[in-house]
């Protein structure tokens, strides 16, 4: 009798536990498509190139395109275990985005506290957490984004191998850091990643700072992912028809640096923000980059800098009808006697919700490039995911659809 009281009892207190300890898993992810046109796009032709209007179709304009899990198991005490596992694919070929890796957006397992959340493996930088949020790419997406992502403040790029800290708020104030392990033996800094930041909110009024250092990031930054190279640039070849003209010269880095800051405020149907970011690379000619001939086919050394300003405002004509517009500034890149270049780029985007998670909407963006670009070459117009311009000016058009779930 009293074995069986025992049984029941443990049984009792086995369930008592179960229901206690909630857990739950979630599917989400974003769909975003639409069809381009763009005026001058670069052509190979024999003997060099040209420019030429170009008709594509592409994914994670407006947002990045993704489908993710995320689980929660209640511990007790406030504490939670926590994961993510998000992958980005392209809608039009069904390709895995994120340089082919299957969870390339977010792969991470973590611990949450009343104090905080540490979390484990590739995950977002502080510049993507705390001013990514309050940029004008939330409502003019990628071609609004500065440079080529210079700044990474559009999450073009992630870090893997990172352990990071993300406090509650605590009076308005949130703060957090991510560190990132090279992994190279005897040598602690090799390959390492490291940034932090913080935000404040109060009212309509958000305000954040970041600052991020890649060391050796042609591999532990640009280059982390599956389909990357150890040896060649993984920020594209410069020559021929070009992939990121603006600091694609400069993959030779032996570390890369980002300081920015922003601000924003939120009025009844208004948002407004503006935010300034400064951006090194610094000790080029690195021989831990790769094939030199490859990641510094120009041959520069020293340090490179540029300085990007830019500011946005978002209007609701109606809860569902939205209009959205930006400018930025980016300057600089001169080095070893080359001079630097001009980015004046220019956004709109018009913005209609057919439902709480669907909308479509229309994009026009034109950029204006003056100077000598990190290639050694005239300036282009170069945007993010589209081909550059064969000349100093280059007009994209889009029309779209987002569907969120």
């Amino acid at each position: 009798m009293k074995y069986s009281k025992l049984l029941f009892a443990s049984a009792v207190l086995m369930v008592t536990e179960a229901a206690l300890a909630q857990s739950s898993v979630t599917l989400y992810g974003v769909i975003d498509f639409g069809i381009n046109f763009v005026n001058n796009a670069q052509t190979a032709v024999p003997g060099g190139r040209t420019g030429r209007h170009q008709y594509t179709m592409s994914s994670s304009i407006m947002q990045g395109n993704r489908w993710g899990l995320r689980g929660t198991e209640d511990l007790g005490g406030g504490y939670k275990a926590i994961f993510v596992l998000e992958s980005g694919f392209d809608v039009g070929t069904g390709a895995f985005q994120q340089g082919g890796d299957l969870f390339g957006r977010q792969a991470y397992v973590g611990l949450s506290s009343p104090y905080g959340t540490i979390t484990l493996g590739r995950q977002y930088d502080s510049v993507v957490d705390f001013i990514g949020p309050i940029t004008g790419a939330v409502g003019n997406g990628t071609y609004s984004l500065h440079g080529n992502d210079i700044n990474n403040f559009g999450n073009t790029y992630r870090v893997n191998n990172a352990i990071k800290f993300t406090s509650i708020t605590y009076g308005g104030f949130k703060f957090g850091g991510l560190y990132s392990f090279g992994g190279v033996a005897g040598s602690f800094g090799t390959n390492s990643v490291y940034s932090f930041g913080g935000s404040y909110g109060f009212g309509g009024l958000t305000a954040a700072a970041a600052y991020l250092k890649a060391r050796d990031p042609n591999r532990s930054f640009w280059g982390n992912n599956v389909n990357s190279s150890s040896t060649a640039s993984n920020l594209g070849s410069i020559n021929g028809v070009q992939v990121n003209p603006v600091y694609g010269g400069f993959a030779s880095a032996s570390n890369y640096e980002v300081t920015g800051a922003a601000v924003q405020y939120a009025f009844s149907r208004a948002t407004v923000g503006a935010n300034y970011s400064h951006i090194s690379f610094r000790d080029l000619n690195d021989p831990s980059s790769g094939t030199l001939a490859l990641t510094n086919p120009r041959g520069y050394t020293g340090n490179a800098s540029f300085n990007s300003y830019s500011a946005f405002v978002r209007y609701a004509l109606t809860p569902f009808f939205w209009l959205n517009g930006s400018y930025d500034y980016l300057v600089g890149g001169a080095i070893d006697g080359k001079e630097g270049a001009k980015y004046h780029l220019f956004n709109a985007t018009v913005d209609y919700l057919l439902s709480k998670r669907t909308d479509v909407y229309f994009m026009a963006n034109y950029q204006i490039a003056s100077g000598v670009d990190s290639t050694g070459q005239h300036a282009v117009a170069s945007y993010l995911t589209i081909t550059p311009s064969n000349t100093s000016r280059q007009v994209v058009l889009r029309v779209g659809m987002r569907h969120l779930f």
